[in-house]
């Protein structure tokens, strides 16, 4: 059976305002404030929590450094950090960012215009429609539930369904099969570089979205192909897996 499998954040629906809002929740419990922007900052959601905290710590340390002589702010930003952000920083706040998105998860978060009706008409021509997600599946399934399009796909595989995540192969694999498919029929819909190497490592072709956190520059990767608009992916599908 001919299979499309999307990914999710920055592909099916723009998740980037309530991912920085954890994000930016862990760094007001430390003192830091809000150290990232929903506008600025959407690419690096796109690259998961542990991302976004590298980065929110990044700037932490630089605005310390840059902080004059002992002040309030300076000591704050010190007891926070202690010397320049480390992996146990991030892995100590990780935790608490997923618990965060968790409870708040579909405040800003919308499909991306025509996403829904694709994926309906995808299955009406026949293809199996699943997901392959670098979202942990828990948070995923959350997610597309609230949405009310979780039933739309028959398989989801997220960061943690199996031991390996996205570029590796073997999610994919996955979500191809436990949709009902073959792999050799099947294609990718996604927004980054993790995608487009996850399409090269199966020998699949991929479609990377322009209306993502990258926009047009996406091109850059020499994806298979490029969709501006949902309207056009039943198309795009039926001449990818002709």
């Amino acid at each position: 059976m001919r299979t499309v499998i999307f990914d999710l954040d920055g592909t099916l629906a723009d998740t980037s305002g309530d991912l920085i809002a954890a994000a930016n929740s862990c760094f007001r419990d430390l003192g830091l404030g809000d150290l990232l922007d929903p506008a600025r900052d959407a690419l690096t959601a796109f690259h998961g929590g542990r991302a976004m905290l590298r980065l929110g710590f990044m700037r932490a340390s630089a605005q310390e450094q840059g902080a004059e002589g002992q002040g309030a702010q300076g000591q704050a930003l010190g007891q926070a950090l202690g010397q320049a952000p480390d992996e146990a920083a991030v892995d100590a706040q990780y935790p608490r960012l997923l618990a965060a998105y968790g409870a708040a998860i579909r405040v800003h978060t919308r499909a991306y215009p025509g996403a829904v009706a694709a994926v309906e008409a995808l299955r009406a021509r026949g293809f199996a429609v699943g997901i392959c997600t670098n979202k942990p599946e828990a948070l995923a399934h959350q997610l597309l539930t609230e949405m009310g399009i979780r039933d739309l796909f028959a398989s989801l595989v997220g960061a943690d369904t199996l031991p390996v995540r996205k570029p590796d192969p073997a999610p994919y694999v996955a979500a191809v099969e436990r949709a009902g498919g073959t792999v050799a029929r099947s294609m990718l819909i996604g927004d980054t570089e993790t995608d487009r190497r996850t399409g090269l490592a199966v020998g699949v072709p991929v479609a990377l979205v322009t209306f993502g956190p990258e926009g047009p520059g996406i091109a850059r990767l020499a994806p298979e192909a490029l969709l501006d608009r949902y309207e056009d992916l039943p198309a795009l599908a039926e001449r990818l897996l002709a």
